[in-house]
């Protein structure tokens, strides 16, 4: 799933030569309902539809392990085992609200915000669009799919100084990184 414009998400999805569906969230419908603040951001959802592992921001490769700290590995081996024998999966719904945050008001304000800049961003009123993206990320400022999401829609770059300046202010932490042990060893 990418929050960006498809326009933008396309080299990436191309280069990556995808043999799957891609999901292009500009509107942020999936990313709100599933309380998604970070990306990237990965949840489990069974055959039936069920959730059975609550979103968490988990990587694929090492790629940011410098950045981020975390390792794939033992991220990936936990997948394993929920695709060969479904260890690792959470049993019940009421077990994966336990581990699934709850918005806050400023959080919900902070997605009306972003969603009516969204609007206004689409039907060419740019200067307003702006200012309700700049509330929306006042509202919530660790959200990064807000925050980073808005940056080239206020002609910031996403992966440039803007993002490691919003990097430096820190970011949503998810209940389940608390278990899932993926941290790196501390650098020396």
């Amino acid at each position: 799933m990418a929050l960006d414009r498809a326009e933008d998400a396309r080299p990436f999805i191309e280069r990556a030569n995808a043999t799957h569906p891609s999901l292009i969230d500009s509107d942020h419908r999936v990313a709100e309902l599933y309380h998604i603040s970070n990306v990237p951001t990965l949840l489990w959802i069974d055959e039936s539809g069920r959730i059975c592992r609550p979103h968490d921001a988990q990587f694929g490769t090492d790629t940011f392990a410098a950045h981020t700290g975390k390792l794939s590995a033992p991220y990936l081996e936990l997948l394993r085992g929920w695709a060969r024998d479904g260890s690792g999966a959470m049993s019940t719904a009421e077990e994966v609200r336990r581990h699934s945050p709850t918005p806050t008001r400023e959080t919900q304000l902070a997605r009306t915000e972003r969603a009516l800049a969204w609007h206004l961003h689409q039907a060419g009123h740019r200067e307003a669009a702006e200012r309700h993206f700049r509330r929306a990320g006042e509202l919530a400022p660790l959200d990064w799919t807000i925050r980073r999401g808005s940056m080239p829609l206020l002609g910031e770059n996403p992966f440039g100084s803007a993002f490691f300046e919003l990097a430096q202010q820190g970011r949503t932490e998810y209940a389940m990184e608390s278990i899932t042990p993926t941290r790196a060893p501390a650098q020396k």
